[in-house]
Order: structure tokens, then sequence, then C-alpha cells
């Protein structure tokens, strides 16, 4: 309640244009859009929810408001400046852009807005300069490295303001390649992507003046000090970023390993199907099958985060076990040739080594995964393909035994008890992602969905434009989970993937924001 008591105390002493400040400052901090929140308040709360500001650990506060020079705040809470050492989780781009927009006055703002033909009038008409800075890096006009287009625009309206880009690019290590050459009343927009890339192409498929002695976008991994740093004390079991670092990503003459581990292509004009069986009404199930309340919620995520990847979702509603089985033999004699995965996802009841259709009868998890073996469907033949099952491995919770799988009318939070995956099969490049360990259940809240899934969609949408593999993404999500709890404190859940990929599964960061969860 103190600490509660103090953010309360720091947010009152914060103009508006200190909350915007510090909601850009925290960008690429958070999973779900800092800039979108109503107060200052709710920034806090989502910081806290993602365990990066506690009682215990001050710091990024601190950063904060050094950053923003509220001096006077932080002596009011007894910090010395002198005696603070940063952890850096503010990276120096984001503390640049803000430096920047301090020092461009109101008349220099209608200048820039005016050269920035190409974003909607719309979209600019009410924007501070860091909601323009916002509004360039959507549309990809600039990043944390490159910031050629912003230079060009100063050029023409602040030049001085050019000195602070040359001293980052001096004092933050940059990549490899050089920038790129360009006049800015030559070319109409910055970098246009002519198709989708990702680390396993040669180069990326850009269009401006000169693309051939360049590796936009592409990062040296060779002497980079500010490579992967572990932050074990916020997140945990799992080592998370920094944001003042970058994860290591690969340029066309490293692409294929990293510590010698190689990374499946994404390279086809569609990421991939990605089928959604959704069971919720079990009305009809000879079985005594309870209705799942919250699953919606999962099918609303997966959907948003699924096209968000680039994938074409397809979702099916109250499949019986003859529908939910033919579902996977259809979609295993479709042509994937042009696709570079397959992702399915199964949210129902279930048994010991199957999943339930809504007339009560169950499908083994093999058969239903056995149409996409090599033999089976040959487009699929060395490409990633990736199963997640949203159901119980049993009837036990942990640390409680609840050994009917009854539910309490009471809670918010259901299970889904009880399925068990017996084992992948032997064929290469599956990846079988389970809602909890076996002879456990799994836990669903009717409002805000299950406990795996949103974690999976959280984590996907933070970590992917981070350029972290599926697998290491499936550990934070363990982690994630084994946290929660229900309003009791009893109930208790461990996810567990398995998998018999042979290489990294690394989407390409979409060009479009993440979605909102």
């Amino acid at each position: 309640m103190d600490f509660q008591k103090l953010l309360l105390s720091v947010g009152k002493s914060l103009s508006d244009d200190e909350v915007e400040a510090i909601a850009f400052l925290c960008t690429d901090l958070l999973s779900s859009n800092p800039n979108s929140v109503e107060s200052i308040s709710d920034l806090f709360s989502l910081l806290i929810n993602e365990d990066l500001l506690s009682a215990e650990d001050q710091s990024l506060l601190v950063e904060l408001l050094l950053t923003i020079q509220r001096h006077a705040i932080l002596r009011g809470l007894g910090v010395s400046v002198q005696q603070f050492t940063s952890r850096g989780l503010i990276s120096p781009y984001r503390k640049l852009l803000y430096h920047l927009s301090e020092d461009i006055t109101d008349a220099d703002l209608k200048q820039i807005k005016f050269l920035l033909k190409e974003i909607p009038r719309r979209k600019l008409e009410q924007n501070t300069t860091l909601g323009v800075f916002l509004e360039m890096e959507r549309m990809d006009f600039i990043n944390e490295d490159n910031l050629d287009y912003l230079e060009d625009i100063f050029n023409s309206v602040c030049p001085v303001l050019n000195e602070k880009i040359r001293h980052f690019k001096e004092e933050v290590p940059r990549p490899r390649s050089s920038s790129l050459p360009f006049v800015l009343n030559q070319i109409p927009k910055p970098f246009t992507r002519t198709g989708s890339w990702n680390l396993s192409d040669t180069r990326p498929p850009l269009s401006p003046v000169n693309p051939s002695n360049t590796s936009y976008g592409v990062h040296q991994v060779e002497n980079r000090p500010e490579a992967v740093t572990c932050r074990p004390n916020v997140l945990g079991q799992m080592a998370s970023l920094d944001t003042s670092t970058r994860p290591e990503i690969w340029d066309s003459e490293s692409q294929e390993n990293v510590e010698g581990l190689n990374v499946y292509p994404m390279t086809g004009e569609k990421r991939g199907i990605c089928l959604v069986v959704s069971n919720n009404d079990f009305s009809k199930s000879w079985q005594s099958l309870k209705e799942r309340v919250g699953t919606k919620t999962d099918e609303r995520s997966l959907e948003k985060v699924f096209e968000w990847l680039g994938f074409d979702v397809q979702i099916h509603r109250d499949c019986d076990r003859k529908k939910l089985h033919s579902l996977f033999v259809e979609l295993g004699k479709k042509d994937h040739s042009l696709m570079d995965c397959l992702v399915c996802c199964v949210l129902t009841h279930g048994e010991e080594g199957g999943v339930y259709g809504v007339d009560g009868n169950s499908v083994k998890i093999k058969d239903l995964m056995h149409p996409f073996d090599g033999q089976m469907c040959p487009s699929l033949l060395e490409k990633p393909k990736l199963f997640f099952i949203q159901a119980c491995q049993g009837s036990k919770e942990q640390p409680r035994v609840q050994t009917d799988g009854a539910e309490d009318e009471t809670s918010n939070v259901f299970s889904d008890a009880k399925i068990t995956i017996e084992s992948i099969p032997s064929a290469a490049d599956f990846l079988v992602g389970m809602a909890t360990v076996p002879d456990y259940v799994s836990f669903r809240d009717r409002r805000h969905g299950t406990w795996y899934i949103q974690s999976l969609c959280r984590n996907l949408v933070k970590f992917v434009p981070r350029r972290i593999d599926l697998v290491s993404i499936l550990t934070e999500v363990n982690n994630d989970v084994s946290k929660k709890t229900d309003d009791s404190q009893r109930k208790k859940q461990m996810p567990q993937p398995a998998f018999s990929l042979r290489k990294r599964v690394v989407f390409p960061v979409p060009k479009e924001p993440p979605p909102e969860l």
C-alpha cells in the first residue's frame, strides 16, 4: 500500500506532457501499447503487472524521472542521483527521440508535419512531436538502426538536432552496413518493403536509391557489446531482455547459425494456415462435460496474434469427433508448398491421450498430427508444424488433488480435465505446446480465457518483435503460467512443450503494430 501511495504521489506531480513522455519511453518495454492508457496510474499498473516495477525494484521509476529531468520528485523520494546505478531498461534510441522532441518548437513541428506527406493528415493533425515519431516508426520510416529519414527532415527544419543523432551513432554500436544515401525531395518514401523478409533471406527486399551495398535492418553479431543481457531478478527463471540491448539478429553471412543453431526459413507469401478448433457447447455430449465459458476470449486473442504474424486463421467452433478429425485430415491434404509452417490450436475438454469433440467422443492427439508427417503431407516436409493444446493432462490439481474433475461454481477459474499427450510423432519438425504437465489439470477463467493461451498470445506479441525463437518464448510462457493462481491461492498450473524441431522457429517481425489483447 505504501508503494501504491508513492506512485500516486508521483503521478500527481506530473504534467500531461510528462505523462506522455513516460508512456513514450516505455514503448519498447510493454507487450501492450502504453500510449493508449488513460492515466499514469494505468501505466504504472501495466509496469507492475509485467514485473518491471515493484516496491523492491524501483529502478525503472527512477530512470524515467531522471530522463524527463524531474529531479525534485526524486529528491522528495530520498533518491540520491549521484549514487543511482541505472539498469538501462529504457533504450538509448528511445531516450534520443525524447530528447530530440524537447528541442522541437511548435513551429518546427508544423514544418515536420508538412514534409511527412506519406503519413495521412488525420494521423498527424492532433499529434505532439512524440506522437509524430510514433507514426514514423509505425510506417517504418525510422527505427533504431536507421535514422536517415529523420536526419533529412532535420536538415530542412532544424539542422542543429542532427548533432544529437551523430553523437548517438558514435556512442551506441551500430550495424556494420552503412546508411543508405538519399535526398528527401527525391524519395517520397524512405524504404518501401517489396515483400515479406526474414532472417533466412540473403538480403531484405527494399526499394531504396541504391540497395546494392547495404543490409538495412540486418544486425551484425560479431563484436556486439550490446548483446543480450538477462534480468532474472525481474522475470524469474526465464532470461529476458533489457531493452537497452538488442537480441542477436543474423545478417546475411551469419544467418545460418548462431552458436551452431539453424533457423527455419520464413520466406513465403503467407506464413501458413493457423487452424483454431474451439469447443464451447457440450450440451449434446453423452458424457457430463460442462460449457467452456471463456474459450471465445482465447479465440479472439489467437486470431489477432496469428493474423498479425501473417497466418491465414481459420476458426471452427463446436466440432464433434467426426468433424474434428476430418478438419485435420483435409488440412493435411492441402498444398502447403507456398507456406512456411503450420499452426493448429485445439481448445476443448479431453481425456488421457486425446481431446473431446462436443459429442463427448474423443480423438487421439497423435491421430490429429499424423496427417502432417512427411509421408502424408510432403508439402510440409522439413517445415515446422506447431500444435498448441489447451486442455488438461489429468484430473489432479497442483498442489490439491481433485479426483472427480468437478468445477467450483463459485469460482471464475475452471479446469478442462483431462488429457495427456502420449508422445509426439517420430517424424521431425513437430512442436506440441501443452497447457499443463501430465496428470494435471489446466485452468480457464470465464472472463479472461485460459491461463495458457492468454500467456502464449501475450508473450508472442512481446518477444516476436525482439526476434526471440519460439522455444524460448514458450519457456517464458512456462514461467508466466507457473506464477498464476486463483483467488483461493490453491490452483496452480505448469505448461509443458515437447518438440522434434531441428532448427529454431523465429517469426519475422510484422510490419503492423502489435495487436491489443
